[in-house]
């Protein structure tokens, strides 16, 4: 099948990949010059794990095709994909801009039949107002149905969740563009579910609000366990064990980040405002989120008072292990609160730090851990890679000014970190 992805960000670029990899041909429409050329050369403009390796095994295949012009890609297509950023408004609303940018540029390019099929995140109704440009100004002769294919992958799993979801949903009201939509996704590992278009469009939003709430209950349930003495790791591992529950997103930590679960729970928050609901609930989930940084940083500001002069030595940038994302990164929100308040700043990741130095300055970037902690006031574990789960932490210890570690993701086991002579602070952990 010939398809094309209009966009090559982390799902376009990643989605574009699988397919062509089953032996797809797949046009990727981008509209940067320069980062269209880097993506012919197999240049990746992010880091995701195995992502390059099969991006160049498809271009050397010739199933790969970059391209500025819709013009080369849509007419042969028989599914074209709008797989574009929706940001968010300073209201939460999703930002549309792209998508019906993307969708006017579809519609002019249109030849014989095909499946026009949004797979960024955007609000239920928004499919149908793609397929309302496209009517307008689509060739005569050009037919055309509209579908929702939202789209699961985590970064950095990005593509086993792609070519293993638990589901591949489909939102479509023609049976000609089901048929269409499920012939692609046949070699696609997980159970299909076919909706209507608004449905499609809910899930995914629905999905991510989930899945946030859970964080921030976890958050709350920390913030709890502190003050009455409890430690949360033991307390969601009990409540984990329920098979009704799991524990699965029930960790607590620093707070969510990234390019999903903050936009899309606003958005979602924002949906329910326009049609008079007010979803306390997500509005709650939310306001946690914030509050799970804010008290971290409250914590290594107590411990360290006064701050202003010392050195703090930061592990983990990125918001999450294996990419490098730094978009609504918790490290951005703590860095900078501890430089206003005096700090200096030491950091290392493993893939984010080009990205962060466009965000976080003032800030002295290192080549590992253990560079980072030479000379500091404390440490602080923001992201939980696996190469900081096995430091050597005695060797860690003896460079440091003073031994106080702050761990964000509760990595380690206080009471193996404080024999070692730490001063251990966790989140949730009396």
């Amino acid at each position: 099948m010939v398809i094309a992805f209009i966009g090559h960000g982390y799902v376009g670029l990643v989605t574009a990949a699988v397919f062509a990899d089953l032996g797809n041909t797949v046009w990727i429409v981008g509209h940067t010059p320069e980062k269209i050329e880097k993506l012919k050369k197999g240049i990746m403009p992010f880091y995701e794990p195995g992502l390059e390796e099969m991006v160049r095994r498809n271009l050397a295949a010739g199933r790969i095709k970059c391209t500025l012009k819709y013009e080369e890609a849509v007419p042969e297509s028989e599914v074209v994909f709008i797989a574009v950023g929706t940001p968010p408004k300073k209201t939460g609303e999703a930002d549309l801009t792209a998508v019906f940018a993307a969708a006017g540029e579809i519609g002019k390019n249109l030849d014989g039949y095909t499946v026009v099929a949004t797979k960024s995140t955007v609000p239920p109704g928004t499919n149908r107002k793609v397929g309302a440009i496209v009517a307008s100004v689509k060739p005569d002769k050009a037919t055309y149905d509209i579908a929702s294919c939202p789209e699961f992958l985590r970064e950095g799993t990005a593509l086993n969740d792609t070519m293993h979801p638990d589901r591949v949903v489909i939102g479509v009201e023609s049976p000609k563009a089901q048929k269409v939509i499920v012939d692609l996704h046949k070699p696609i590992n997980g159970k299909t579910v076919i909706s209507n278009i608004e449905t499609a469009e809910m899930i995914k939003y629905a999905s991510n609000s989930l899945l946030s709430t859970k964080i921030s209950f976890a958050n709350a349930v920390a913030f709890l366990s502190e003050r009455v003495g409890a430690d949360v790791e033991k307390v969601l591992e009990g409540v984990g064990l329920d098979n009704r529950l799991g524990r699965a997103f029930l960790y607590p930590g620093v707070g969510y980040g990234g390019s999903c679960f903050p936009k899309d729970v606003k958005a979602l928050i924002a949906i329910a405002d326009s049609v008079g609901y007010d979803f306390q609930l997500l509005k709650s989930v939310d306001n946690i989120n914030e509050q799970a940084s804010k008290f971290f940083i409250k914590k290594i500001e107590t411990v360290l008072s006064p701050i202003k002069g010392k050195t703090v030595g930061i592990l983990g940038l990125s918001f999450k292990p294996n990419t490098d994302d730094m978009r609504e990164a918790p490290s951005v929100k703590i860095i900078t609160a501890l430089q206003n308040a005096g700090a200096k700043i030491r950091a290392f990741d493993p893939v984010a730090m080009e990205n962060a130095k466009k965000l976080l300055h003032n800030v002295t970037y290192l080549e590992n851990a253990y560079e980072v902690a030479s000379g500091v006031d404390a440490l602080v574990v923001i992201t939980e890679w696996n190469e900081f789960k096995q430091l050597d932490l005695k060797k860690i210890l003896t460079s440091m000014k003073h031994p106080i570690l702050f761990d964000g993701r509760n990595m380690y086991d206080p009471v193996k970190v404080r024999k070692q002579g730490f001063e251990y602070f966790g989140v949730g952990r009396s």
